[in-house]
């Protein structure tokens, strides 16, 4: 496994004195696809400065871009989805987190089994899009329990969608955050490793750092194992100074990985 932080790529000087391995940025802010491209230069510029690399970024879809409802806009989307992809494959990013919790809700009252086909329908449009730029999207199981999502929300009901697009570049997400909050199956979680291309983690109570407050992630980096996961790990957790912490938050990851035998 290889470890990194979701953050600016300001704070790359102080995240790789800590030790980590890289960053994951956020696609809506620093790769900005609804910008045009002189507005987005600068910011290139920026990221490529960056004293660590940028291997995946977050937040794929804004909530104003429907993918599920009455109002979802295909041409926008997949406009969207070409120039995030293919500003992901300038700076280097392999992966782009699906969460978006905000664009992928289904709606009060409409059928759950058109918006699955909604579901489908996007994940089948974005997978030759981003293999076509080399970049894997990542469906993340996000929690029911603080109301983040209605769908896709456990590794099993998320494995299933991604075995259904039937992509290689349509691949798994697990967290350890929304799968300890929702007390999501162990089970799934290791027989969906073969899936799994990224992680993220942090603590289940307030979402922080591991070792910043009592979290036992021994269960899910054992599902890790046996599932034979051996990717990027990423803290996407809150935080009050990102470069005065991270020394201690890399201390907490690897003590959290440690004690599940790692």
């Amino acid at each position: 496994m290889h470890f990194g932080v979701c953050a600016d790529p300001r704070f790359a000087p102080a995240l790789a004195g800590a030790g980590f391995d890289f960053i994951e940025l956020n696609v809506q802010q620093h790769l900005m696809p609804l910008a045009d491209d002189a507005t987005f230069e600068p910011e290139m510029a920026r990221i490529k400065s960056a004293s660590l690399p940028t291997i995946a970024a977050n937040s794929f879809v804004p909530p104003s871009l429907k993918i599920v409802g009455t109002n979802v806009h295909g041409d926008a989307l997949e406009g969207y989805a070409e120039t995030a992809f293919a500003r992901a494959q300038a700076l280097g990013i392999r992966s782009i987190v699906f969460g978006s919790g905000g664009a992928r809700q289904i709606p009060d009252g409409f059928d759950r089994d058109e918006a699955w086909e909604q579901l489908l329908s996007f994940g089948r449009m974005i997978g030759p899009r981003a293999q076509a730029h080399d970049v894997t999207v990542v469906v993340e199981p996000l929690n029911v329990t603080r109301g983040e999502c209605n769908v896709l929300t456990t590794v099993g009901e998320s494995a299933r969608y991604v075995k259904q697009v039937n992509h290689p570049n349509v691949r798994l997400l697990a967290d350890a955050y929304h799968w300890g909050l929702d007390n999501d199956s162990f089970g799934e979680l290791v027989a969906s490793g073969p899936l799994l291309r990224h992680v993220h983690i942090a603590t289940v109570e307030h979402r922080l750092p591991p070792g910043f407050e009592d979290c036992d992630f021994t269960g899910f980096f054992h599902a890790l194992w046996l599932g034979g996961y051996d990717g990027p790990v990423s803290i996407e957790s809150r935080w009050d100074d990102v470069a005065a912490q991270a020394a201690a938050a890399f201390a907490g990851l690897m003590g959290a990985v440690h004690a599940a035998g790692l």
